[in-house]
């Protein structure tokens, strides 16, 4: 259970690290996501991120079943 949980923090530490990285370059910033911002607030929703990070991800789990035939 502990190697679990420490493996758990890696990942999520290496994966907020990769985010932070590409949000740094850029990446997060594609045509389709909708950012309005007043004086004192902010909002974004990153709709066209979220399709092609479902895509992405619905591809590598259907990669991965496969070759475990």
């Amino acid at each position: 259970m502990a190697k679990i949980l420490i493996f758990t923090g890696i990942a999520l530490i290496l994966a907020g690290g990769v985010f932070f990285v590409l949000a740094k370059l850029g990446f997060f910033r594609l045509p389709g996501d909708i950012e309005m911002g007043g004086k004192n607030w902010k909002l974004y929703l990153p709709i066209t991120t979220s399709i092609l990070i479902s895509i992405i991800l619905t591809l590598i789990f259907w990669l991965v079943s496969f070759l475990r035939k």
